[in-house]
C-alpha cells in the first residue's frame, strides 16, 4: 500500500492509465479478430475492408505505446498475407 502522498497520487494515475491502456489493446484485438473471422470464413471482401479498418488501430496502438512497432508489424504482415493467400 502506498505510504505518501505521491505515491498514493500515483497509484490513482496508474490505475486510470492501465483502464485507458486495456480499452485499447481490446479494441485492437477485436479488430485483429474481425479480419482473422472473415479469412476462416473464406470471404475475402469482408477481410481485406476489416484489414483497412484494422491498420490504423493497429498503429495508433503503437503510437499510444501499447505496443511495440515490430509487433503492429507483425500482425499486419501476417494478416495481409492471410488475405492475399485467400485471394489466389
Amino acid at each position: 500500500m502506498a505510504n505518501s502522498a505521491s505515491a498514493r497520487k500515483r497509484a490513482r494515475t496508474a490505475e486510470v492509465a492501465r483502464k485507458h491502456n486495456v480499452n485499447i489493446r481490446s479494441n485492437l484485438r477485436t479488430h485483429i479478430k474481425n479480419v482473422v473471422k472473415a479469412i476462416d470464413a473464406g470471404d475475402a471482401e469482408t477481410a481485406q475492408k476489416n484489414y483497412t479498418a484494422a491498420t490504423p488501430v493497429i498503429d495508433a496502438s503503437v503510437s499510444k505505446g501499447i505496443i511495440h512497432r515490430n509487433k503492429a508489424a507483425r500482425h499486419k504482415s501476417r494478416l495481409n498475407a492471410r488475405i492475399r493467400a485467400l485471394s489466389a
